[in-house]
């Protein structure tokens, strides 16, 4: 995709405005919280901006203030919660600076977890909407800073050395990434994230061990 059409992708899919009063933000609040009980509901597909002003308890036209159409309405709702989501990461990062390995490790895989299971509803529904619309810029933009962030985590760790802190950390977060996704993407009941919880640290200290353990092995070797 040029920089054109990506640019006129991104005119197409930007709000008309955004709620700068607690009123307007209320509204736009409820706005995305039905957009995601019809997407349950219905689907991507069958959604429709009618059915998610109904829900809301507003009208089209209200709807429409903000969001042009459908695909702008959906693709705010995504971002909004990738960018949650990427918040979550980047807090956990910082608190998690010069520490161990693992306890850099656990911290981040707790983190990414909670902020996807705290709107468990939200995640399954939107996991939905990324495979429907062109979200692949917007996504690359979200993976690229909790990478980012990862990276620079990793590579404080007090006990821990790699020989390429950028392959680890992209892989790190692709892991855990994939890995939530997978369960989310089915009915989960409790003993499944029960069980999610239990094992995705156990995953990702397995595969900063075995990175670790290669970067010692290359360096004795020199």
């Amino acid at each position: 995709m040029n920089s054109h059409t990506q640019s006129a992708a991104s005119a197409f899919l930007k709000p008309r405005k955004t709620p700068r009063q607690a009123r307007s933000a209320t509204t736009v609040e409820a706005i995305f919280d039905a957009t995601i009980q019809v997407l349950l509901a219905d689907g991507a597909t069958r959604l429709t901006t009618t059915r998610v002003a109904e829900r809301a308890g507003v009208s089209v036209g209200t709807l429409y203030q903000y969001f042009p159409h459908k695909q702008s309405l959906l693709f705010a709702v995504l971002k909004r919660h990738l960018e949650a989501v990427a918040q979550a990461v980047d807090s956990a990062c910082q608190q998690h600076v010069g520490q161990s390995i693992d306890t850099i490790s656990d911290g981040l895989a707790g983190a990414f977890l909670d902020a996807k299971t705290a709107h468990l509803d939200a995640s399954r529904a939107l996991y939905l909407v990324s495979s429907e619309m062109d979200t692949a810029d917007l996504i690359d933009e979200i993976s690229l800073r909790v990478y980012a962030a990862v990276a620079m985590t990793l590579a404080s760790a007090t006990d821990a050395r790699f020989v390429d802190i950028s392959a680890v950390a992209f892989m790190f977060s692709a892991a855990l990434s994939g890995i939530v996704r997978v369960v989310l993407d089915r009915e989960v009941d409790p003993a499944m994230l029960q069980t999610l919880r239990a094992e995705l640290p156990v995953m990702c200290r397995a595969y900063l061990a075995t990175a670790m353990r290669r970067a010692h092995s290359e360096s004795s070797s020199k």
